[in-house]
């Protein structure tokens, strides 16, 4: 995976992060050009929601280096944070199970033109901002592969009549309404079937072949992506904080034994939902 990476590819050089009860991970390195489909695998509690939210600009790291768009981290999150996009984290992007697909549709494109358009757009006249939302959302569920009229009541379908597939593809679209260079999704592969998995990872693939960085959290990564590996980073980070120092030792081996990766995820998701 060596060579120049292009502007919106993703770089990152010896990243870790490290919180009150320990390391989430440790020690990350990769490469990956634009358009590239970046797997980060590992099991539950490995880290890998906190290498995900570090690499679209929505957690501090501790120690070394990334470059996402050509944006550095830790010194640019906010520029960062202004070309990714998230979907499907829990306790960042939950859908709300009483509205409907629609009312998640309208109210996200609504957000996008008043918080991340230019100016210009924002300025436009009623009737030509309503046809470019109407633009915006289609296009964003086309990429998304959710086809609304296959929904139970189509675009009036609450969120929690969704099956789990169409519920990803919901917040896939909605994450895709704001047209981000890299796209950062949780949980890709967590409870679908065989055939859905499948369907989403060739989803994906599609997202990240029309120019879209893809960052995408799995228990196992398939063939031909870029894999990132958080298992086993926590632990090894924790070893060499024995020789480092003591009194650290032990607060760290006691979180260790208490899910302290676990813990650590939870405390990103919720530093990421203030950013």
């Amino acid at each position: 995976m060596g060579g120049t990476v292009a502007a919106d590819g993703v770089t990152a050089r010896d990243l870790g992060l490290r919180g009150p009860r320990g390391w989430a991970f440790r020690a990350v390195s990769f490469e990956a050009g634009p358009g590239s489909l970046i797997t980060i695998e590992g099991p539950s509690g490995s880290g890998r929601t906190c290498l995900l939210l570090a690499l679209t600009g929505r957690m501090k790291p501790t120690e070394g280096t990334a470059t996402v768009a050509g944006a550095e981290l830790p010194r640019r999150m906010a520029a960062v944070r202004r070309v990714s996009a998230l979907a499907h984290v829990p306790g960042v992007t939950d859908l709300d199970p009483a509205l409907t697909v629609a009312e998640h549709l309208s109210e996200r494109a609504l957000l996008q033109r008043r918080f991340g358009d230019s100016l210009r757009a924002l300025l436009r006249p009623r009737q030509e901002g309503r046809a470019a939302r109407r633009e915006r959302i289609e296009s964003a569920l086309t990429a998304a592969g959710l086809d609304l009229e296959s929904l139970p009541k189509g675009a009036r379908t609450a969120v929690r009549d969704l099956e789990r597939a169409e519920a990803l593809r919901l917040s896939l679209a909605l994450a895709l309404i704001a047209r981000p260079r890299v796209l950062g999704v949780d949980d890709t592969d967590l409870k679908l079937s065989d055939v859905e998995r499948v369907a989403i990872w060739e989803l994906l693939r599609s997202i990240a072949a029309s120019g879209t960085t893809v960052l995408a959290v799995c228990s196992e990564a398939p063939d031909g992506t870029v894999r990132v590996s958080t298992a086993g980073t926590a632990e090894e980070a924790d070893t060499v904080a024995d020789t480092e120092s003591e009194s650290e030792s032990q607060s760290d081996s006691e979180s260790d034994e208490n899910g302290t990766d676990g813990k650590e995820a939870a405390d990103a998701i919720a530093q990421a939902g203030r950013a």
